[in-house]
C-alpha cells in the first residue's frame, strides 16, 4: 500500500514541510497556519481518499492559505504555514495524541492511517511535524534576540455544519492560558462590527488538545490569539480580502 514506508517519507518531488511568506515583515505579528496546506507525500498516494474528501475540511482548513497571505500583506507580517494535509499529520496536535494521525475524521475512514506502526508514525513526525515547529521556534527566538516582540496569530477555519449541527458564528477567538489580554481585546474589536457573530472560545474552546499556541506562546510569554473563520466566508478571494481587512483592523486596534 502506498505510504506504508517508515523511511524517507518526503522525496525530491514533494514540497518542503512548511512555507514562509514575507519573512522580513516588520510588524510584531507572526501569522501561522497549522492546517493551511493539503499536500500528500507522493509515497502515500491518495491515502485511500477520493479527490472530494481530500478537499474537505477534514483535510485542510479551507481558505486559510489565501487569508493568511492577504493578512500578511495587510499587516506586514510573516506567514509560516504547513504544506501538508492535517490527515498526514496534524501539526496542532501533540505527536503522541491519537488525533495527530487520525484513522477517522467527521465520519470518513482514513484507511492509510489505520494500523500504523511506531516507525511509520515517527517518520511523519520527523519529516513534517518537527521541522514546522522548529522553524516557528527559530523565528520566535530570532525575533526575541533582536529585541522584537512577537504576537502570535494562529489562523484556522471551521466547517459551517459538523455532525448535523449548524454553527452560527462568523468568526471565533480562542484563548486559554498565558497572555490572554490580546485575544480578549481582539474579541471586543470584532464584536464592534455590525452584523458579525463572534464566538468566545467557539466553535472550539482552546484546551490541552491544542498544541501550537500552548507550545510557543505560553512559555515565551507571547500575546496571542487563535482565530477561527467560518469556511464559507473565506472560500474565495473576495471573502479572504474582506476578512483580512477585518482581522487586521481588530489586531492593530488591540496592540496599544
Amino acid at each position: 500500500m502506498a505510504g506504508r514506508t517508515a523511511e524517507n517519507l518526503l522525496g525530491p518531488g514533494d514540497p518542503l514541510p512548511f512555507e514562509l511568506f514575507n519573512a522580513e515583515g516588520g510588524s510584531p505579528f507572526l501569522l501561522i497556519g497549522d492546517h493551511a496546506g493539503a499536500a500528500i507525500p507522493v509515497a502515500m498516494g491518495d491515502m485511500g481518499l477520493s479527490a472530494a474528501d481530500r478537499a474537505r475540511h477534514i483535510a485542510i482548513d479551507i481558505g486559510v492559505y489565501g487569508l493568511g497571505h492577504a493578512l500578511a500583506r495587510r499587516l506586514d507580517a510573516p506567514f509560516l504555514h504547513q504544506s501538508y494535509s492535517r490527515l498526514v499529520i496534524d501539526c496542532n496536535r501533540d505527536p503522541a495524541h491519537a488525533e495527530a494521525i487520525p484513522a477517522l475524521s467527521d465520519g470518513t475512514v482514513i484507511g492509510d492511517n489505520a494500523d500504523l506502526d511506531m516507525a511509520e508514525k515517527a517518520e511523519r513526525v520527523r519529516a513534517i511535524h518537527r521541522p514546522y515547529h522548529q522553524a516557528m521556534a527559530d523565528l520566535i527566538a530570532a525575533r526575541t534576540a533582536a529585541g522584537r516582540e512577537t504576537i502570535l496569530l494562529s489562523l484556522h477555519s471551521f466547517t459551517p455544519v459538523l455532525s448535523g449541527d449548524v454553527r452560527p458564528w462568523d468568526i471565533g477567538i480562542l484563548h486559554w492560558r498565558g497572555r490572554t489580554d490580546f485575544a480578549l481585546s481582539i474579541l471586543d474589536q470584532l464584536r464592534s462590527i455590525a452584523g458579525v457573530v463572534v464566538g468566545d472560545n467557539e466553535p472550539y474552546a482552546m484546551d490541552a488538545t491544542d498544541y501550537t499556541v500552548p507550545l510557543h506562546a505560553f512559555p515565551n510569554g507571547l500575546r496571542y490569539a487563535e482565530i477561527e473563520v467560518r469556511q464559507d466566508l473565506i472560500g474565495d478571494d473576495g471573502g479572504q480580502m474582506l476578512w483580512a481587512e477585518r482581522i487586521a483592523s481588530a489586531a492593530q486596534g488591540s496592540i496599544a
